[in-house]
């Protein structure tokens, strides 16, 4: 008898890096992230973790809990395991209606928060797109209290860039700190990805959206000023205690909102998209935006031109996902997106991507620009159009992205100040075990 994980066999020899990766893991004692660059094959570093770390163990039963951000990439994960080599009969998934833990489980972190068992009767856990388990995702946050209950428990987190300098991450960078990056800049040199070519484009607002926009502006600052808070997580925090400051955060929010839905929908962006897709005919494009209305005024937009498109959101049946995407590049080439493919899709014959979306989340336009630079046969580059605003902090969208593609695994970050818990010294306890 042995773990399930040690049948594992790739049809493929690892890289380098990902071998790097693998080793520096296991010599800080199974515990620890891997920051590598979307489409450098984080998933098979993570099945090659737990097949060393099965082995070493000596079990000949060896739990391991895989656990993803979204349902589709559960099936996803099944499938790549089943090619590996593992019998289906070891594969189990937990998620939904669906509750079949076996000896390598793969699950969403949203059944995992309903069911903390499914972590203390495994020996390893791999933590998909660890980032999303930040200090201000609470429920989440919890998954880290149950995590190191158990000293000897193997803990990989995989990320494709997490911000080493925001308290925000503390927990997941003493319970996990990274052990190996693998940045785009790296991957681009050593030839594992295409590479991308920023192309910015800049519009303009009409009269009326300057007005709104000057004055969503004016009331963001004036209440600030009054709270003398300036960020959304401070913010946060004064909405959930309730009374006057609370009704003022309330308000901070709607209007930052409301900035962010007219940067998201302006005209002049969409007009620019049109014109861009309409440069690259029979050609797969991913546009990428921050509202469902934005992408479905272009999607309107495209087709009065003669151009078939599709649209793709969290609000769209899983079973249509797979439709949409099935039949792109044959039946339509501009594919819309709010959020939805940022994670997990693996798709390298795209090549160009257009981002309308302003956004001050540094992971999520790592994701979308690793969309579109993976490798395919003849592809060396991947064209990255950034519209955005003149004179907006939509500005900032472009610095995320030069700085994103910029960045290597030698940049150093700063140490990052955990915050102080007002959790009790138990839970500070555990989080440095």
């Amino acid at each position: 008898m042995s773990p399930a994980i040690a049948k594992l066999q790739f049809p493929f020899e690892l890289k380098r890096d990902q071998l790097e990766a693998a080793e520096a893991w296991m010599q800080n004692g199974c515990r620890g992230s891997v920051i590598f660059s979307t489409g450098t094959g984080k998933t098979e570093i993570a099945w090659e973790c737990a097949r060393r770390a099965a082995m070493e163990s000596g079990k000949e039963r060896y739990t391991v809990l895989f656990i993803v951000p979204r349902i589709v990439l559960i099936n996803q994960n099944v499938r790549r395991l089943r090619s590996y080599g593992i019998f289906e009969s070891a594969i189990g998934t937990y998620y939904g209606e669906r509750k079949d833990a076996k000896e390598i489980t793969i699950s969403t972190y949203q059944s995992v928060i309903n069911n903390f068992d499914l972590i203390r009767r495994s020996d390893m856990v791999v933590l998909d797109e660890v980032h999303l388990i930040s200090e201000t995702a609470v429920e989440f946050d919890k998954i880290f209290d149950v995590i190191v209950e158990d000293p000897s428990k193997a803990i990989l987190g995989l990320t494709a860039t997490i911000d080493e300098r925001d308290p925000r991450y503390g927990t997941i960078l003493i319970v996990a700190p990274p052990v190996k990056k693998y940045m785009i800049k790296d991957a681009v040199s050593d030839g594992r990805l295409a590479k991308p070519i920023v192309k910015e484009v800049e519009v303009k607002f009409t009269d009326d959206e300057q007005k709104i926009y000057d004055e969503a502006s004016a009331a963001i600052k004036e209440i600030s000023r009054k709270l003398q808070v300036y960020d959304p997580a401070r913010m946060t925090k004064i909405l959930t205690r309730g009374g006057a400051r609370a009704t003022l955060a309330k308000q901070w929010f709607a209007m930052v909102r409301k900035r962010k839905e007219l940067l998201s929908s302006t005209k002049q962006k969409l007009y620019a998209a049109v014109d861009i897709v309409k440069q690259h005919p029979k050609e797969r494009i991913m546009i990428f935006s921050e509202t469902i209305d934005s992408i479905q005024q272009l999607h309107d937009m495209l087709e009065s031109s003669g151009i078939p498109a599709r649209t793709i959101h969290n609000g769209v049946p899983r079973y249509e996902r797979e439709e949409i995407l099935s039949s792109w590049g044959g039946d339509y080439y501009p594919l819309l997106s709010v959020h939805t493919l940022e994670i997990g899709y693996d798709v390298p014959q795209v090549g160009i991507a257009i981002i309308l979306a302003s956004t001050a989340n540094a992971n999520r336009v790592a994701q979308r620009i690793g969309r579109v630079i993976r490798k395919a046969e003849g592809k060396v580059h991947a064209l990255v159009y950034v519209v955005h605003v003149k004179d907006t902090k939509d500005k900032n969208i472009v610095k995320m992205v030069n700085a994103a593609i910029e960045k290597s695994s030698s940049d150093q970050s700063r140490p990052v100040r955990v915050p102080r818990s007002n959790k009790s010294p138990m839970h500070r306890q555990k989080t440095i075990i």
